[in-house]
């Protein structure tokens, strides 16, 4: 996988950030989900790379990127601090100004750089999410039993900490294998990569503090915006997945109206797992968003 493709490890305000870096043209940043790695985008990074200079990063606390301590005010994991983790990667690979395509967790944190950054970022893609506010405000229960562990890593430490760490390849089983397309969507290589990075030191410790921050921090962050009526000024594209559990307890693209300026997007035929169950649709959807005007994009 990625061949062709430089790795390097980038200092970031909380510690090493793995990256690599393939392609040449304008600059695209990747963002990973949970739990995953930088190596969800396997099937599209070589072709994306063919028409721009691909910037993929581990998200801190995930993959081989430093593993910085949680807090108590959940500041660490908080995706505003996530965010300059991105900026940091960008400036160190030589960009101030690029574009975004992020799934799940990443895409949080690509909301949150859109948000504090809007001149370095140009327009960004975003995989199965709604925003983090309205989720949290509009649960059900259909929601709360498919993302179950929303509701269980943010319990306070160290029951959950304690239970990933008994078995951590069980509990990214239990997590990406009970979704649409269950484990058989992944290459055996690309969940090797997955195991061995939930097994790091520090991973359960890590993905508590990111979904901790997000019932906390991050809404403090998001009510905020909200109540100035700041919104994203960037072209926006959301994609989601028809069988995920994003676009049928939600309506994604009203949701996301509320948050940004300038919204398009539509369901694929897929799970939540887009870079994997449906590449090619990907693909397709990120070189016309990517390198056409935004208004001729339906």
């Amino acid at each position: 996988m990625f061949e062709g493709f430089t790795p390097s490890d980038v200092p970031g305000p909380g510690g090493a950030l793995h990256t690599l870096r393939g392609g040449q043209g304008a600059p695209l940043l990747l963002i990973h989900g949970h739990p995953q790695t930088h190596v969800m985008w396997h099937r599209v990074a070589d072709d994306l790379a063919r028409h721009f200079t691909v910037i993929l990063m581990d998200l801190r606390g995930y993959g081989d990127s430093a593993r910085p301590a949680a807090d108590p005010a959940h500041l660490t994991y908080a995706k505003r601090a996530m965010a300059l983790d991105a900026i940091a990667v960008m400036r160190h690979h030589g960009f101030e100004r690029f574009q975004v395509l992020a799934h799940d967790r990443g895409a949080r944190v690509a909301h949150r750089l859109a948000a504090d950054h809007p001149s370095a970022v140009q327009r960004l893609l975003l995989l199965d999410i709604a925003p983090t506010l309205a989720m949290y405000r509009d649960t059900t229960e259909a929601f709360a039993r498919a993302y179950w562990h929303w509701f269980f890593l943010i319990q306070p430490p160290p029951l959950p900490e304690a239970l990933i760490d008994a078995d951590p390849v069980r509990y990214i089983h239990s997590v990406m294998g009970k979704r649409h397309a269950g484990l058989a969507a992944f290459a055996p290589e690309a969940m090797a990569e997955y195991e061995r990075c939930a097994r790091l030191p520090g991973t359960a410790e890590s993905i508590c503090g990111d979904y901790r921050a997000s019932a906390s921090i991050d809404l403090a962050h998001d009510r905020s915006d909200v109540a100035a009526g700041r919104k994203l000024v960037q072209p926006l594209r959301v994609l989601w997945g028809e069988h995920g559990a994003v676009g049928q307890c939600f309506d994604v693209l009203s949701l996301w109206r509320e948050r940004a300026e300038a919204v398009s997007g539509r369901t694929l035929p897929c799970g939540h797992y887009i870079a994997e169950e449906a590449p090619a649709l990907l693909l397709d959807e990120a070189l016309k968003f990517f390198t056409t005007e935004p208004k001729e994009i339906p």
